[in-house]
């Protein structure tokens, strides 16, 4: 494998979807500030929109809020229905794979 095959690939590794961002979003709360103790898919979307103006934060935390500001801002969240009970539990999604 030459330089160029191998910067591709790890390129292309990185375009792959996260299987956990769905799940982590109804599962996760907010760590800090006026929402903490919220689960994610629970936050009102003018606090996203207040992130998205001012910055999301960096890591995982930053990736999953701004995940949620686009699924609400594009009406997606029905998205998270099937990942959450009647009972607003959180429900674990199985794999194709798993029986």
């Amino acid at each position: 494998m030459d330089g160029q095959e191998a910067v591709m690939g790890s390129a292309m590794d990185d375009t792959l979807p996260d299987k956990t961002v769905l799940p982590d979003l109804v599962k996760m709360e907010m760590p800090f500030g006026r929402y903490k103790g919220v689960l994610l898919y629970q936050l009102p979307e003018p606090y996203l929109v207040w992130f998205h103006r001012k910055g999301f934060p960096k890591g995982r935390l930053g990736i999953l809020l701004s995940t949620l500001y686009e699924m609400k801002l594009n009406g997606l969240e029905s998205l998270l229905i099937p990942l959450v009970s009647p009972s607003g539990m959180v429900k674990t999604p199985r794999l194709a794979d798993e029986k």
